[in-house]
């Protein structure tokens, strides 16, 4: 018997498998042909330490020598700039206080994106202490970590959850696994899993992100600039291996499924970049959309299940998962093997599932 069965093998589950492999043997069971297939494949990858509620922003934080230093690092310089266009000036002033942005005039933010449109950009604001997330690295040295002590089995969609004595067996595709504690990191279907282990949902719902890759506008070298932004986060657009990512960055919220875009929400999307920019979209290279799942509160939940004390939540990553990934993996095997976090109370308490037993 495993100590540990962690369903979800996206960037929750193989980090939190990683370090539980250093309290017990683990076993990941992801549905998928590899890692990180749904959500952890198309994240737009930044981390931005201000981004999320208190208790997301001190995972930020927590998180950042780990992403800093593991293995020489998965972090590369990026940047973020907000623009502004005629009728968003109330919301650009909120972004620029929350995000604490230096402003710019037009010719300085037109020094970084050659293309930004004079005659529709009235004011832009910007910060170079952002950076790109190597997602893949990540997900990579987390699975390595695990395996020391452990396996990670693909193709492994979970059929059916029973109790047993002294823990679970997990039925799948590949067979049947058993383990003393459950781990539930399985993103857009975690209530589903719960409804499986008999446990309650807490009511987790997954929002749709669309995403097309286009060719570099004019044909600029968009290696060096910043990851731009609409006010109220109405667009964005990214620099990725010589192109750019632009998303309409929608949430509209959907059942677990294997997501794909909207061509007419990535339209508008497209538009709204367009409307701040001289080059013309002519052509999309490819298009994907990605579940980003949230607590009725929008932030995480680490921690044992208020009905079963040996069912561990680890879930509600939303858009956060990436660059929260080292802290609340470090959490969770602190909590579940009984170590004072190093997280405030007042954090540790945001996080768990007991807020909503409350």
């Amino acid at each position: 018997m495993n100590d540990f069965l962690i369903v979800g093998g996206g960037i929750a589950g193989v980090s939190v498998a990683a370090r539980l492999s250093h309290l017990g043997t683990v076993c990941v069971l992801e549905a998928e042909e590899g890692l990180g297939y749904h959500a952890s494949g198309r994240s737009a990858a930044l981390y931005e330490a201000t981004y999320g509620k208190d208790s997301v922003v001190a995972l930020n934080l927590a998180s950042r020598d780990y992403l800093t230093d593991a293995n020489g690092g998965v972090l590369s310089p990026r940047g973020i700039m907000l623009l502004c266009t005629k009728g968003d000036e109330a919301a650009f002033a909120a972004d620029m206080k929350t995000l604490k942005l230096n402003p710019l005039n037009f010719a300085e933010a037109q020094s970084h994106i050659p293309i930004l449109n004079p005659e529709t950009v009235t004011a832009a604001g910007l910060r170079w202490d952002t950076w790109d997330i190597d997602t893949d690295r990540l997900i990579q040295n987390f699975a390595r970590e695990a395996r020391a002590n452990g396996s990670v089995n693909l193709k492994a969609r979970v059929t059916g959850i029973s109790r047993q004595e002294g823990g679970w067996v997990v039925e799948t595709a590949q067979g049947s696994f058993e383990g003393r504690i459950l781990v539930n990191a399985a993103g857009a279907w975690v209530d589903e899993v719960a409804r499986m282990a008999g446990v309650a949902p807490l009511g987790f719902q997954p929002y749709r992100r669309s995403i097309a890759r286009i060719p570099a506008p004019g044909g600029h070298d968009v290696s060096k600039w910043p990851m731009m932004f609409g006010p109220g986060e109405t667009w964005y657009a990214k620099p990725d291996a010589g192109k750019l990512l632009v998303s309409p960055a929608e949430e509209h919220p959907m059942d677990p499924h294997d997501a794909w875009a909207d061509d007419m929400v990535l339209a508008e999307g497209l538009a709204r970049y367009e409307n701040a920019v001289t080059e013309p979209v002519t052509r999309m290279d490819s298009n994907w959309a990605g579940l980003r799942t949230f607590a009725p509160d929008r932030t995480l939940v680490i921690g044992f299940a208020s009905d079963a004390p040996d069912f561990f939540w680890h879930a509600g990553q939303g858009g956060y998962g990436f660059q929260t990934s080292p802290a609340a993996s470090r959490l969770a095997a602190d909590v579940i093997g009984g170590t004072p976090p190093e997280l405030e109370p007042a954090i540790v308490a945001a996080l768990s599932p007991f807020r909503f037993a409350a």
